[in-house]
């Protein structure tokens, strides 16, 4: 029986002389001290987990003995859960004000397909095993999605929005923020639409260039570089018109909305998921609790913009920081107002408004603002991948899934911080060193 520890010192040596792809695992056994392998439902004591070709083939009761040539993980005195799932996430940078604006500037798409994979390693070893990329205009993480699939290089499962989608002078207008004569250079690829038939044409673009899920902003944004505010910035035909578009390629659609006026047009339109969500008033959760869209709270951006507000009290342009300061002052409520209406929460950060491979702080956020634990790490891994369409994979551990397991030290249940210092992460049946 050979230990995790001759295993990896092995893999170490053999990832130099051939591709991720072609290192097929073979079988490895589990040994968990407690298993939560469906948050939500009762916690199984010790259980024996067993993994082959990246899958679970079985659970059993009790500390199994593992087959001649099986590799076995001792995870005896540690809490097994499923992989992680950040809803929302922008891999090629952690960036922002006039910094994140300076390398829009200065990276080669190159460049930020590097940030990229460095980001989504720190996502991965931070126990978050897929991700939804919600807006990425050069390509880069669509070409790593790829290249993680095909086991080119090491990374979390991504489900990749391409370009997100605005209109014009709306929060995903490239251009906004620079003189007259230079915006053309920075307005994007085709992602800006006005009138129904043009935001057709940009979700089309979107799909062409092989996005898993669309993404549109129907109001105006914290970070956007215009003093527009943030409520409705699409017309009711535009919303409509991508979100049927989206639906008739068989591609869900996240909406960026922060005011009242446009998470309801983009809940009457019949978007699958609000991000944000940040302002409500009765009539728009009134026409939430009738819908099945979930909410994505990202209440971690509140931590990445005070982090550079006080390391530079300048990180922000004026504009910006007026949105900031009443973001954080805000950040919450709409979560504690939708938790007792029973509209479905999925996790979801917006890491790269605040730091990668820090994802699990959202978790404290969420208690902070009305969820139970249990009720969180169901936003992280049952609920999360409904709203991925991806429960047949992820989500749960259970035979026939992909073995995306992670282990921590104590119940997370009974203290949700612990999922800060995940001690264990297997992504698809390969350990995560």
């Amino acid at each position: 029986m050979k230990s995790i520890y001759t295993l990896s010192l092995a893999l170490f040596g053999a990832a130099f002389a051939m591709p991720l792809a072609a290192q097929a695992p073979g079988r490895t056994v589990i040994h968990a001290g407690k298993l939560l392998a469906e948050p939500g439902k009762p916690v199984r004591g010790a259980s024996t987990i067993v993994v082959e070709g990246g899958r679970i083939i079985s659970i059993s009761d009790g500390f199994q003995p593992a087959d001649p040539g099986a590799t076995l993980i001792d995870l005896k005195d540690k809490y097994v859960l499923p992989g992680l799932i950040d809803s929302h996430v922008h891999l090629t940078s952690d960036a922002g004000g006039l910094a994140g604006q300076l390398e829009e500037m200065t990276l080669s798409p190159a460049a930020q397909a590097f940030n990229a994979e460095v980001n989504g390693m720190k996502t991965l070893r931070a126990g978050f095993t897929t991700v939804r990329n919600l807006g990425d205009g050069d390509g880069a993480t669509l070409a790593l999605r790829d290249a993680i699939a095909t086991g080119k290089v090491q990374g979390p499962r991504i489900v990749d929005a391409g370009n997100s989608i605005s209109g014009s002078a709306g929060h995903m207008d490239g251009s906004l923020g620079y003189r007259d004569e230079l915006r053309p250079f920075f307005a994007g690829a085709g992602n800006t639409c006005n009138g129904a038939d043009d935001c057709r044409r940009a979700v089309r673009q979107q799909v062409g260039r092989g996005a898993d899920v669309i993404k549109f902003a129907s109001t105006g944004g914290v970070n956007s570089r215009i003093g527009a505010g943030l409520g409705k910035q699409m017309f009711d035909d535009e919303a409509k018109a991508i979100v049927d578009t989206a639906h008739m390629f068989g591609k869900k659609v996240a909406v960026h909305a922060h005011g009242a006026d446009g998470i309801r047009l983009a809940l009457e339109a019949g978007a699958d998921s609000i991000e944000h969500g940040t302002i409500l008033d009765e009539a728009t959760i009134a026409v939430w609790t009738k819908s099945k869209a979930y909410y994505v709270p990202t209440l971690s951006t509140v931590n990445g913009y005070k982090e550079r507000i006080a390391a530079n009290a300048n990180a922000y342009e004026p504009d910006v920081l007026a949105k900031i300061q009443w973001r954080i002052g805000i950040t919450g409520k709409s979560l504690e107002q939708l938790v007792p209406r029973g509209v479905r929460i999925a996790f979801g950060t917006d890491a790269g408004v605040s730091k990668h491979g820090r994802n699990a702080d959202e978790f404290e956020l969420m208690v902070q603002h009305g969820m139970t634990p249990v009720e969180a790490l169901k936003a992280a891994t049952v609920n999360a991948a409904d709203l991925l369409g991806l429960s047949d994979e992820v989500g749960t551990i259970a035979p026939g899934k992909s073995a995306d397991i992670i282990a921590v030290a104590s119940d997370p249940v009974a203290d949700v911080t612990i999922l800060k210092k995940v001690d264990f992460v297997m992504a698809r049946g390969r350990v995560v060193e």
